[in-house]
């Protein structure tokens, strides 16, 4: 996705109509409980993910989708599910980042392309310092996938002693990937389980977060010992 598409004729019609069906499965009952979370969408996911399978991958279209004006974030979320995560460059990933506006596009972006591109590594480390924290919240997403996943090189003494000094009083969005930072740490690595629960303990980040029944709080220590009830743990 270098510059700006040039849609063809076709491509435009295409385009154009897919932003006429989506519209028309907009219900203002899911924008409502969606804009509790900062996001704009209005379509059920379940029904935008049937359009993505019908419409299959196409990085022509989703270029085009990407790129077309909407006033909300809805063509973005189905360019994303019908994208090759090869087809785009570090720039692109960068660009697309900055630009996803909702909470919603900023995660399908990270889960369903950049953790899956050649590109991964190299953002990670591009975004983890960036100044604008909702940027840096991706580098630590990306870093708490390497944690689970590729523990290799990651220093996690440094990133408890970030977290320490930094997320009590992160932004939001940044705060919340810190922690799921601390708490993958737990989980995953015996040797600093008690140190990371120990941070958890200390800072009480997200201690009062509204939990439903039979779901697993966010808040690190309880978080981090229900993983290793569960057997879950290294």
């Amino acid at each position: 996705m270098t510059g700006t598409t040039q849609a063809t004729p076709d491509l435009t019609a295409t385009v154009a109509a897919l932003r006429e069906e989506l519209a028309g499965l907009e219900d203002e009952r899911i924008r409502a409980v969606n804009a509790r979370r900062g996001d704009d969408h209005a379509v059920n996911l379940t029904k935008l993910r049937g359009i993505a399978k019908r419409v299959k991958v196409q990085p022509g279209l989703a270029k085009a989708l990407w790129e077309t004006p909407a006033q909300d974030s809805t063509p973005k979320l189905l360019a994303l599910l019908i994208s090759r995560p090869k087809q785009y460059s570090q720039e692109d990933l960068d660009r697309m980042l900055r630009e996803a506006g909702t909470p919603k596009v900023h995660d399908w972006l990270v889960n369903y392309l950049v953790k899956k591109s050649p590109h991964r590594e190299a953002l990670r480390e591009a975004w983890f310092a960036d100044a604008d924290p909702v940027v840096a919240s991706a580098g630590w997403a990306l870093t708490s996938d390497r944690v689970v996943k590729k523990p290799e090189g990651i220093d996690q003494d440094a990133l408890l002693d970030q977290i320490e000094a930094e997320m009590k009083n992160a932004p939001a969005r940044l705060q919340w990937a810190m922690n799921d930072c601390l708490g993958q740490i737990g989980i995953t690595n015996p040797a600093l389980r008690a140190r990371a629960r120990d941070i958890g303990v200390r800072l009480e980040v997200l201690k009062d977060y509204p939990t439903p029944p039979n779901c697993t709080s966010p808040f690190a220590p309880l978080w981090i010992d229900e993983m290793v009830r569960r057997g879950r743990a290294a």
